[in-house]
């Protein structure tokens, strides 16, 4: 499995979840891989669970809602490999307090969007410098199946969602010239241990749930399509959104 040999990939929120999943693939595949998290404790052990499986990992406490803690992860990572082929903008997440626009508390809005949408923004705003410095690579943002179709009471986590699907489609034209592929990833309910919790408090989302039509999703089913737009595998592949989401968005 050495698919991503020789590439250096920082990946946003890794300390559980998704990105825990995602950084241990894409170690397993042969990168060098940087575990970007804000609960230092949990990074630490994403990190050590790639060394003791083999693998070649360090990890740096990030705020991927701050700049300089955005830019200094970018920089670390620059310094540490020397270079920064693959960015996984994975962090984000929504919470039971989202809503209609008309019910929604303002504060979960703005929560949300700068979590999801302007988190992503920065790691774009300084990791694709970082990658043309590299020669090029692949940038995975983080959306959702929510942007690709109405499911009641989650206004909040839609718009930002929805944002980070047309970015990444900006984003691909702008620098294409520069070889850097940008695409998207769009889950459905993937069982975390977070979204278990969400979904089992929320009827409209315990419903999505039961609506998947191969089964219910694995944070291990993101990292595969992760690990394939990292790799040269999608070389010719840039601007999509790619659902993984057990048929939910045709169903």
């Amino acid at each position: 499995m050495t698919r991503l040999a020789g590439k250096v990939a920082l990946i946003t929120g890794s300390g559980t979840g998704i990105g825990r999943a995602t950084a241990q693939l894409m170690a397993a595949e042969g990168a060098r891989v940087v575990v970007a998290e804000l609960h230092a404790a949990a990074g630490e052990q994403t990190a050590q669970l790639i060394v003791q499986a083999g693998g070649e990992a360090i990890a740096i406490t990030t705020d991927v809602t701050e700049p300089d803690s955005m830019q200094a992860a970018i920089d670390r990572a620059m310094q540490h490999y020397g270079a920064l082929h693959v960015l996984h903008n994975n962090a984000g997440g929504s919470t039971n307090a989202d809503n209609t626009v008309t019910e929604a508390p303002l504060e979960e809005f703005w929560r949300v969007i700068k979590l999801d949408l302007f988190g992503t923004f920065l790691g774009c705003r300084f990791g694709i410098p970082a990658i043309i410095r590299s020669g090029g690579g692949s940038v995975i943002n983080m959306s959702s199946n929510v942007a690709l179709m109405g499911i009641p009471g989650r206004d909040c986590y839609t718009a930002a969602k929805g944002g980070v699907a047309a970015m990444t489609r900006s984003m691909a034209v702008e620098f294409a010239p520069q070889k850097v592929r940008v695409n998207a990833i769009a889950p459905s309910a993937t069982m975390t241990e977070r979204v278990r919790k969400l979904v089992a408090g929320n009827a409209a989302l315990d419903k999505l749930a039961n609506s998947h039509l191969v089964g219910l999703i694995e944070p291990e089913d993101i990292a595969n399509m992760a690990a394939f737009l990292a790799s040269d595998e999608s070389r010719m592949v840039t601007g999509h959104v790619y659902p993984v989401d057990s048929g939910v968005t045709i169903s």
